[in-house]
């Protein structure tokens, strides 16, 4: 069975969202009884601002944004690896006098200072997406759970081998709290459904791009391809980079396939059976509480300390049911 074309539609259209964009607007003031009262200024900063994911989750901001009342900036890197640009729009940020910030850190390590700074100057800072080396400078950590997410991952990759086989895992970029959860879960997962699976490779990085995904994914493949029989990756990036080289090397849909994240390319994978199974992160809900817990924190009210955003495994039994194309379709989320 197909995915039903208006989620597809819909995924793809979040492609071309550029709306609270690269460009810093100008504070919009409303006249209320001959007074002048500025919007309130949210920086939403994401990891980068190139693929599905935080396109989808500047949506959810901007949707925030719209029914809060407030002005969000959206921001980020171009590639999920310039820790610099991050730290660097913290700052210019926090110079710049916004009155919130939502950052999704690229690296947990590199961040937690500027972050810091920033909120001994009166900032509210949100994280989500991914964590810091530390939180309690913070006023939220929006998020999705990312080790259960991939202990759900190795639960299901000990189903499809049946508790027998031989994995690899590609893990994404050093210093990236969210996957390295999920790369730990995914193993826990695994190990205690099916503890004789063989690790064939779990320490190579893929990297923050398609490109440098499957490149690294191809070497693998190159050396293991005659004995592996299950792949897990652990973001968007890595697991279309894979699907790529899996492609490249005839070996889509004969080695048992989990990954984390979709696009419009995974869920077609999906379709074809060269894709098992995907944890579906919920980006649009992610960047829309992000901002409603900033809001929340700026008028004085109690802001959860961690929300959980959930994350779905999409499989071939269930991926055309009701529920998950809800979950694949960012626009009926509320």
């Amino acid at each position: 069975m197909k995915f039903k074309l208006p989620a597809l539609i819909l995924l793809t259209g979040a492609l071309l969202f550029t709306s609270c964009g690269k460009n810093e607007t100008i504070n919009e003031d409303s006249n209320q009884g001959g007074n002048v009262k500025k919007k309130q200024r949210i920086a939403v900063i994401p990891k980068a601002e190139s693929h599905i994911f935080w396109k989808t989750a500047g949506k959810g901001a901007e949707k925030a944004a719209e029914d809060l009342g407030v002005e969000v900036i959206y921001k980020g890197p171009d590639k999920a690896d310039d820790r610099n640009s991050q730290v660097q729009a913290v700052q210019s940020f926090a110079v710049k006098g916004v009155d919130a910030m939502c950052i999704a850190p690229i690296d947990g390590d590199v961040l937690t200072k500027p972050i810091e700074s920033a909120a001994a100057e009166g900032i509210k800072m949100v994280v989500w997406d991914s964590g810091l080396k530390r939180l309690d400078k913070v006023e939220s950590f929006v998020a999705t759970d990312n080790k259960q997410g991939g202990v759900l991952c190795g639960e299901e990759m000990a189903r499809l081998l049946d508790g027998n086989g031989k994995v690899i895992m590609l893990r994404m970029q050093e210093g990236s709290i969210s996957t390295a959860k999920r790369e730990a879960g995914f193993l826990e997962g695994l190990k205690a459904k099916a503890p004789d699976i063989e690790l064939l490779s779990i320490d190579e990085y893929g990297g923050s791009s398609v490109g440098s995904a499957q490149k690294k994914a191809q070497l693998l493949l190159n050396k293991y391809a005659d004995e592996v029989t299950g792949i897990f990756c652990c973001n968007e990036t890595t697991t279309e980079g894979m699907l790529l080289a899996l492609k490249q090397q005839g070996l889509a849909g004969k080695v048992k396939f989990v990954g984390f994240d979709s696009n419009e390319a995974l869920l077609n994978g999906m379709n074809a059976g060269e894709v098992h199974a995907l944890a579906v992160q919920s980006p649009y809900k992610m960047g829309y509480l992000a901002v409603k817990a900033a809001k929340d924190a700026l008028d004085g009210k109690t802001v959860e300390r961690v929300i959980d955003t959930g994350v779905t495994l999409v499989t071939q039994e269930n991926k055309d049911t009701e529920i998950i194309q809800e979950i694949l379709n960012p626009e009926l989320v509320k």
